[in-house]
């Protein structure tokens, strides 16, 4: 994948979060290329959950409704990746860990798997799976109903089994980061499940990749002050560092291989 290219597509994302819709037309005049290159450009970015095909031309994706779980899932796989390993090499052997839905999350339950002896409780059916197998550790599921776009387990049931325990360490990801740190997500049963193991948990490690920062969504998760650790591909903008040196909450800036 040529750096050009990159860069190209970049522009056109960010030119498109300004606008809101851009044209195909518009985009081969202002970048020189031919309408073609820019189909390819805006299938590439559509295919990674950053924006949306309309009719002759781009808009953002729905703040009311995430990128379809399978779209995710291959979305940025190296800075994920990253980030997953990162976490992993964070959480000691030994460590008690809520695990949240999303498909960072289900990267780093695998990443966490060469770790020992640790204790999970998660409500995302693709991490437990992930991590049911490994004799040293031990896997709660948390009970409730399964969404199926994602396989995450919601409810009051769900929420109930996190609120019996307190561990050192929630893991967690959001759809959606604002400038001033608002946590922001899709679906409100999702977010009642996060927000309750932040709750009990005595770190919060927050696993977003950068297009997060870039993105926004409806529902109010928390704020980026519950956060102990942020793991991200590139470094947030400086209205999110700002945040995080007043709140003195750890960077980890995961470059991929």
């Amino acid at each position: 994948m040529s750096t050009k290219g990159r860069e190209r597509r970049d522009a056109i994302f960010e030119m498109v979060r300004r606008r809101g819709f851009v044209t195909v037309e518009a985009l081969a005049v202002d970048f020189a290329v031919t309408s073609q290159t820019i189909r390819r450009d805006i299938k590439t970015l559509c295919n990674a959950g950053h924006l949306v095909r309309h009719h002759g031309g781009a808009g953002l994706p729905s703040s009311i409704v995430n990128t379809d779980f399978a779209a995710r899932r291959i979305a940025q796989l190296n800075e994920k990746e990253a980030i997953a390993n990162a976490i992993a090499d964070f959480v000691p052997d030994g460590a008690s860990v809520f695990m949240t839905i999303g498909t960072t999350m289900e990267m780093a339950a695998r990443a966490l798997l060469r770790r020992k002896g640790l204790r999970i409780i998660t409500n995302n059916l693709h991490a437990a799976v992930a991590l049911h197998s490994e004799a040293d550790f031990s896997v709660s599921l948390a009970g409730g109903s399964i969404r199926p776009h994602n396989g995450g387990i919601v409810g009051a049931a769900a929420i109930e089994t996190i609120e019996q325990y307190r561990v050192d360490f929630a893991i967690i990801s959001v759809g959606a980061i604002e400038a001033d740190g608002t946590l922001l997500d899709f679906y409100a049963d999702e977010v009642s499940t996060a927000q309750a193991m932040v709750r009990n948990a005595r770190k919060v490690l927050l696993a977003v990749d950068h297009t997060k920062f870039d993105r926004t969504a409806v529902v109010r998760q928390g704020d980026m002050a519950e956060v102990s650790a942020l793991f991200t591909d590139e470094a947030p903008p400086k209205s999110i560092l700002s945040i995080l040196k007043k709140n003195q909450t750890e960077l980890h800036v995961c470059g991929t291989k």
